[in-house]
């Protein structure tokens, strides 16, 4: 808890701060005025559901990852060339542990933000339409879950290769989770992308939303067993991406010495 304090305080008075609370407001308000500008209908609430979460988890994720992971260890770059960073008492693991967790804190409260902002704000704005709020935040969990292996990676990335090439490599996955994550090019390979992983989570959540209190049994693709299926692999190859990166990453960090440029 210490180490994760003191990560929040590197923080103060940089953009992380303003990316975490301010952008996931903004972008909760444009999909809000988004359906105020195209009216409501009886397909408005999933509309809405896969126009918020696909976009957040084809575009805002992928950018985020890569754009908060570089920020975050340029921010020690530039505080002595990682000097003091490596020099510190703390322990090799818990230092990267600390980046990663702060990571983790930024990108879970900015998904809750836009979520319950989306929620509210549509109740306020239009109180005759039905939002499963309970759907929208088992996605946001879901999506959460599935961000934490890119974080690994962009870390790793950042550390590695500096904050140009983590958000390089966020391009790179921004175009993986469009195409693969959103589109049915994946429906076969998804798994193995971690990129794909957020936005194919989301959407097993949102398909409860077809689930109405009127019908007597549940629509096909839940009875059948196929969003269990789909989830279970998700979360199986989420494990694993994470497993694999974090152990990859602390024992590659425990013997680096800084940036051949630094030595």
């Amino acid at each position: 808890m210490k180490l994760l304090s003191s990560e929040w305080l590197k923080t103060k008075r940089t953009a992380v701060r303003w990316l975490t609370f301010c952008m996931p407001v903004v972008y909760g308000l444009l999909i809000i005025g988004y359906v105020a500008l195209r009216g409501i209908d009886e397909n408005t609430q999933m509309l809405v559901f896969q126009s918020f979460f696909e976009g957040w988890t084809a575009f805002i994720i992928p950018l985020g990852a890569g754009i908060l992971s570089g920020f975050i260890v340029h921010q020690e770059e530039l505080a002595g060339s990682f000097n003091g960073f490596l020099s510190s008492k703390v322990s090799r693991h818990s230092l990267y542990l600390g980046k990663l967790s702060i990571l983790i804190l930024t990108m879970t409260a900015s998904t809750f933000i836009a979520t319950v902002v989306l929620c509210v704000g549509l109740n306020v704005v239009f109180p005759g339409v039905l939002i499963g709020w309970p759907i929208f935040i088992a996605a946001a969990i879901l999506v959460v879950i599935g961000t934490i292996p890119l974080l690994a990676l962009h870390l790793w990335a950042s550390f590695a290769w500096g904050m140009g090439a983590s958000i390089g490599i966020s391009i790179g996955g921004l175009l993986m989770a469009a195409l693969v994550g959103a589109t049915s090019l994946g429906n076969k390979i998804w798994q193995f992308i971690p990129w794909a992983g957020p936005v194919r989570l989301a959407k097993q959540a949102g398909a409860y939303l077809q689930f109405t209190p009127d019908m007597q049994v549940a629509p096909e693709i839940i009875s059948s067993g196929f969003v269990l299926n789909q989830l279970a692999t998700g979360l199986v190859a989420v494990a694993v991406c994470l497993v694999a990166a974090l152990i990859g990453g602390i024992v590659w960090f425990n013997k680096w010495e800084g940036r051949k440029s630094y030595e």
